[in-house]
């Protein structure tokens, strides 16, 4: 795997992408070469044709992306795949009808692009699914092996079975006792370690759990370690790797005391807190046709004020007052108090309900960020009467309020409604991996995915 905007990307997704932009560049390359009336070099290098090659790659891998093409090499099925193929390329005419309206010399000639795409039908297909077959049989997965069984293996085996493309087999585990309801295979106990790993020769050994009767081989493992054979690392990191999120499961206070990683970097901070409000500028001048759209929209559906303001904690536990196209009637909490929104709340209007679908209602927070209430990314503002609760009921809550809250963040890019306790815990994981990882380039990351979530339905509120 690879780690790109602070996330751990599979090495053979990365190789698709770039073996994807190949064959595209291929289809149009040749199209605009054959099809040419004048010399070849002359079309690509001075009559723009490369730039124009580029943009339509560029607008074709963008549609793939928002396809969840780059999720996976292998489809759910061959249909859904081509129906993704021919979207993505149709998408790409429209752009081009776009250019040509507005004249642009970025346009492809309309022989070449319909040649071309016509090229990318019929091979891209047979590429992804020929892909996908060859990593399947000739990639040769990298075996683990578990020393002692915890949630947070068990998740890790679970994400495995999901994603194959991340080239990790389970060869199976060590522990005193069978794990019911299982399908990793026990291969011996803890103190089997040395048999266990001459026989099945694992790539690498996770520790899940360390025992505290002296029966754990702390000696032998750190002889594999040092010598390099085998490469032998805790399971919370691990998860951290696979599934993008700190497993809060594993960590304990006396571990955080002394802890660096869980600590966003001060230049990095110092530098969201430059580039956010300028941001949160160029965001509120850009929306603002559109908020005068839905401002009007919501003040003609129904009776109440247009925006809705709520207080939130802050940075360091401070409140603030955050700002909202209002989704909900009037009052609607008067009789219920403060409660979680769900999917399919009672509460929210017809025109809400559309606003939160399109995460139109959030527009107004640019005012926050502005203000410096709020950056563009970070955790979402909770509610000070659920903060209380959350803070009693799940270790480390409160700690992420170390950074300024967001209008988007990387819990909310990843996991969807939030309705429970359990929902709750699981945002927090998130949260923490990226106040451990803030940077520009995740920003920027969670940004991008963000435009994805919102043309999708995706996320959470």
């Amino acid at each position: 795997m690879i780690r790109l905007f602070r996330v751990s990307i599979p090495t053979s997704m990365l190789a698709l992408v770039l073996l994807d932009t190949v064959l595209l560049l291929t289809c149009y390359f040749v199209t605009g070469v054959f099809f040419a009336w004048f010399e070849p070099a002359t079309f690509l290098l001075y009559e723009g044709g490369l730039q124009q090659i580029l943009m339509v790659v560029l607008v074709i891998q963008l549609g793939f992306y928002f396809s969840d093409l780059y999720d996976s090499f292998a489809p759910h099925t061959r249909t859904l795949l081509l129906q993704q193929i021919c979207l993505s390329v149709g998408l790409t005419f429209l752009f081009q009808a776009f250019l040509g309206y507005a004249r642009s010399p970025l346009q492809l000639p309309r022989l070449n692009m319909m040649v071309g795409s016509l090229a990318v039908l019929v091979l891209m297909p047979a590429w992804r699914i020929g892909f996908g077959i060859l990593m399947r049989k000739a990639s040769v997965p990298r075996k683990l092996l578990f020393v002692g069984v915890t949630p947070v293996v068990r998740d890790i085996v679970a994400r495995l079975e999901q994603r194959p493309e991340l080239g990790l087999r389970v060869e199976g585990y060590l522990d005193a006792v069978p794990a019911p309801n299982w399908p990793v295979p026990q291969l011996g106990r803890v103190e089997d370690l040395e048999q266990v790993i001459k026989i099945h020769r694992p790539d690498r050994v996770v520790v899940g759990r360390i025992a505290e009767d002296g029966s754990f081989p702390v000696q032998r493992l750190l002889d594999l370690r040092f010598s390099g054979t085998i490469h032998v690392e805790e399971a919370g990191r691990l998860y951290e790797t696979l599934l993008s999120r700190v497993a809060i499961h594993e960590l304990r206070p006396a571990q955080l005391l002394f802890a660096t990683e869980l600590v966003p970097r001060p230049f990095n901070l110092t530098m969201q807190r430059i580039y956010s409000p300028l941001l949160g500028v160029v965001g509120l001048l850009i929306t603002l046709p559109v908020m005068a759209v839905v401002a009007l929209l919501v003040k003609l559906s129904s009776p109440g004020p247009v925006f809705y303001r709520q207080v939130r904690m802050g940075l360091q536990g401070k409140p603030f007052t955050i700002f909202k196209f209002r989704s909900m009637y009037e009052d609607a909490e008067a009789r219920t108090g403060a409660v979680w929104a769900s999917k399919g709340d009672p509460r929210i209007t017809p025109v809400g309900r559309w606003l939160r679908y399109l995460r139109l209602d959030e527009l107004p927070q640019f005012i926050n960020v502005v203000r410096g209430e709020m950056a563009l990314v970070g955790p979402r503002p909770e509610r000070p009467e659920f903060s209380e609760v959350l803070e009693q009921r799940i270790p480390l809550f409160k700690q992420r309020v170390c950074v300024k809250p967001g209008i988007t963040g990387w819990a909310q890019i990843n996991y969807g409604y939030g309705e429970t306790i359990q929902d709750a815990m699981m945002k927090l994981e998130y949260d923490l991996y990226y106040i451990k990882n803030l940077s520009l380039t995740m920003d920027a990351y969670i940004i991008f995915n963000t435009l994805k979530v919102m043309l999708l339905s995706r996320g959470s509120q």
